[in-house]
């Protein structure tokens, strides 16, 4: 018996018991991270990596995907050539009631206080 073919496309994510807070925090802890967050947080499904305008390298920008990916905030997927983005909404709600959602209220009542909303 062969085993089935592993896509070198096939990114990692911790498995929802691997998720642990601290990571998360750190995670979005960073304020290009908390954006990319935020974008995804305001959409009901995925958003590709080039639809995020930030204010870094191409480099820095793959590494605050991986970031995020790593800690289980995200999951990314490759659909043809295009690399999708959805929050773990469901992960991170069922191991930490609350905690995204007063993440970002906070982090938009931060961007509103502070002007960049």
């Amino acid at each position: 018996m062969t085993s089935p073919a592993v896509s070198t496309r096939d990114l990692p994510h911790p498995a929802r018991d691997e998720i642990r807070l601290e990571g998360v925090l750190h995670a979005l802890s960073d304020p290009m991270r908390l954006q990319i967050v935020r974008e995804l947080a305001a959409v009901s499904g995925e958003l590709t990596c080039s639809h995020f305008d930030l204010p870094v390298t191409k480099s820095t920008t793959t590494h605050h995907f991986r970031v995020l990916r790593e800690a289980g905030v995200i999951q990314q997927i490759y659909r043809g050539t295009a690399k999708m983005n959805g929050l773990r909404r469901d992960d991170l709600d069922g191991l930490f009631p609350g905690l995204l959602d007063a993440l970002l209220d906070a982090a938009a009542r931060q961007a509103v206080r502070l002007g960049s909303a």
